[in-house]
């Protein structure tokens, strides 16, 4: 199983590095959008719309959103309204983490609601590193930094919690993932952001505002892959899919960037508006 990781990461960083800094930013988030879609089909499944009717038709929504951003016919304003629902929304969703004690089964009375929580963890994070990556100047950057935040802190909390892990985070979400863990995480993250602020040339009070995004994106990673876990635990599921060898599904590769990359994008542009 490490082994397939390992190996699938080894050929899909390069191809998005590549991507972030080769392609148009049209190209890019077309791209990004076929993952988008991906994601729509595997969370279908764990809210209980296991036909392929229903998946398709789930998607095609989901779709027929994308294209109304991508084709301009939201207005700036909307697409910061999207991505600020999107931060509630994921503020409002810690009680749904704190809340949860280990129920199994897919909440039927709740299916429709549940398919709104899909669009709003996928549209936004569709949205946010688009609109990241639209700033020629620094947003290919702004993009990969964002990743290799989110890596960072997930090799960090992977390796501090292995070796001195001992109280749970969320135990019956995830009881794999530890206090300590997450600690490793966030000191990952400082030492990131400290050369992520010298690489962006930042002064003065900007380094901390930096330093206080960066952690707050690494913090809502945490909770958008334990969010994950809820829904796959909820449908009785390891992963939820199987396109990815020794990693899964798309889900369970962007889980984390589904609640990072808005957080992180609207903490950039307020870091934007203020300088």
């Amino acid at each position: 199983m490490l082994k397939h990781r390992i190996l699938t990461a080894l050929i899909l960083i390069p191809l998005v590095v590549a991507g972030i800094f080769k392609l148009s930013n049209p190209v890019f988030s077309a791209i990004l959008s076929v993952f988008v879609l991906l994601g729509a089909w595997e969370w279908a499944a764990l809210i209980g719309w296991k036909q392929p009717v229903q998946r398709i038709a789930y998607a095609a929504v989901v779709a027929a959103i994308l294209v109304y951003f991508a084709q301009g016919f939201a207005s700036p304003e909307m697409v910061d309204t999207a991505l600020f629902i999107s931060v509630g929304w994921w503020i409002a969703g810690m009680t749904l983490i704190a809340k949860y004690r280990g129920e199994t089964g897919i909440q039927h009375s709740q299916v429709l609601l549940n398919a709104l929580i899909g669009v709003i963890l996928l549209i936004p994070t569709w949205l946010a590193i688009t609109v990241l990556h639209s700033n020629l100047s620094t947003g290919p950057a702004q993009v990969l930094y964002l990743m290799i935040l989110i890596w960072g802190a997930d090799s960090g909390a992977y390796f501090v919690g292995r070796k001195y892990g001992r109280r749970k985070l969320a135990p019956h979400v995830s009881p794999g993932k530890s206090v300590e863990g997450a600690m490793g995480a966030f000191a990952t993250c400082a030492l990131i952001s400290f050369f992520g602020s010298h690489y962006f040339a930042l002064e003065g009070p900007s380094i901390v505002t930096f330093l206080l995004v960066s952690l707050l994106t690494v913090a809502f990673s945490i909770e958008g892959d334990l969010m994950e876990s809820l829904f796959k635990r909820r449908a009785g599921v390891k992963d939820s899919g199987t396109l990815l060898p020794g990693h899964g599904g798309v889900l369970d590769r962007i889980d984390s960037l589904t609640a990072a990359a808005p957080v992180f994008a609207v903490g950039i542009s307020f870091m934007e508006r203020v300088a």
